[in-house]
Formats: C-alpha cells, structure tokens, sequence
C-alpha cells in the first residue's frame, strides 16, 4: 500500500471542490477501519460551507488551514459506545483510514487534533451544534493539494527491540 509511505500532511488546497464520490470513499475508508469489539464509535460531519469552516479554524492554534480548505470532516464519537474507554483509539484508526484513502484519490489532508482537549472539544461542539451524545475527535480538511511534497523517512532501527 503506496499510500502509507506517500502521505503526508496538506494545508494548502486548490481552489477547486472535491466530488461528492470522492468524499462518500473517503467516508466510507473511515468507517472501515477496526475498533473495539467492532462497536464502530465514529460519526462524521461534513463541512463545506466557508464561513463554517472560518468558524472551524478559530477552534484550535493549529486549525487555521481549516479556513481556506474547500471541505473539512469532523470526526466524533458517540458516547454511549459499548467500550467508551477505547473510542478515542477507535478514532485514530477511522482517521488514519480516511487521511490514506484522500492520498489514494489524489487529494490531500491533515489530521488537526481536537481531542482530549476540553476546550478545543468544547469549542468544535459550538460551531457544529453537536449534540451532548457525541464528542468531537479532530478536524480533517481536505481538498486538492497545491504541492505535494515527499514523505520524510521515519523509520530508525533503533526503535525496534526484538525478544529472541
């Protein structure tokens, strides 16, 4: 899977929108990641509307790309999911999914994390008006990148410790 070692972080889009089937694909690679006894925690908003998404941007120091991306998603968790202790992981995966699916479709995204920060959580909650059984995870703009640059080496040897 080419996409793990091409992917990389994209803050700056196109002025150009991205198809309704592309964004269904990349919703529905989110949803098929794993999760904690398969009780699927996630649910998705997605944001195209531009003066939602200045709102967005305002809702954390890191999410002012948020701005000028020509969509967002917003990853929740419910929070009556089976194991509620796990859904924060369950959500990595889902968005790890996603972000790898847009790299698959020639686009380009980047995971803003908004959780387990209350106030950025809190601040997510106000501008989407999600309601009190769902908590907000991330915020993933996306659209078509202006550049693509390569993904770093990340990979140190040194890391791995084999028991024999």
């Amino acid at each position: 899977m080419n996409q793990i070692f091409h992917r990389t972080s994209i803050r700056n889009y196109l002025d150009k929108q991205v198809e309704p089937e592309k964004i269904d694909q990349m919703l529905r690679a989110a949803m098929a990641a794993p999760s904690a006894g398969n009780q699927q925690p996630w649910e998705y908003y997605v944001v195209t509307d531009s003066s939602i998404l200045e709102k967005l941007a305002k809702t954390s120091p890191y999410a002012g790309c948020t701005a000028s991306a020509p969509l967002a998603f917003v990853a929740c968790y419910r929070k009556t999911c089976k194991m509620p202790e796990y859904a924060q992981i369950d959500l990595s995966a889902s968005v790890e999914n996603l972000l790898l699916e847009a790299d698959s479709l020639g686009l380009g995204a980047v995971w803003l994390g908004i959780a387990p920060l209350e106030e950025r959580m809190e601040a997510v909650r106000g501008v989407l008006q999600i309601p009190d059984n769902l908590t907000a995870f991330a915020i993933i703009p996306c659209g078509y990148p202006e550049s693509v640059h390569p993904q770093q080496e990340r990979f140190d040897s040194k890391r791995v410790h084999y028991i024999l």
